[in-house]
């Protein structure tokens, strides 16, 4: 499924417009994006959960030389699905 195939999803499940439901679906995105970029998480009990893992800088090799290169700390977006989404899935 891509996007536009969810906000044909929502728009047959909600009785909206395919206009009025992509509106929806990217303001989700932005306020998910946003809270992320602010540092707070997103818990939708019965969904999951979305959060910030900070990683630390490391030390890698560039496998064409050897020769060692820095990696740079990053924060990563992390989803972890919750129990109902879990059992959805699993059937």
């Amino acid at each position: 499924m891509n996007k536009n195939d969810l906000i044909s999803a929502v728009a047959d499940g909600s009785g909206l417009s395919k206009a009025d439901a992509g509106r929806a679906v990217d303001a989700v995105f932005a306020a998910i994006s946003d809270a992320l970029k602010g540092g707070d998480e997103v818990r939708i009990v019965g969904f999951g959960s979305f959060s910030v893992a900070h990683r630390a800088a490391s030390t890698g090799r560039n496998p064409r030389t050897g020769e060692a290169i820095q990696i740079a700390a990053s924060k990563q977006p992390k989803f972890k699905a919750g129990a109902p989404l879990k059992a959805a899935v699993n059937g």
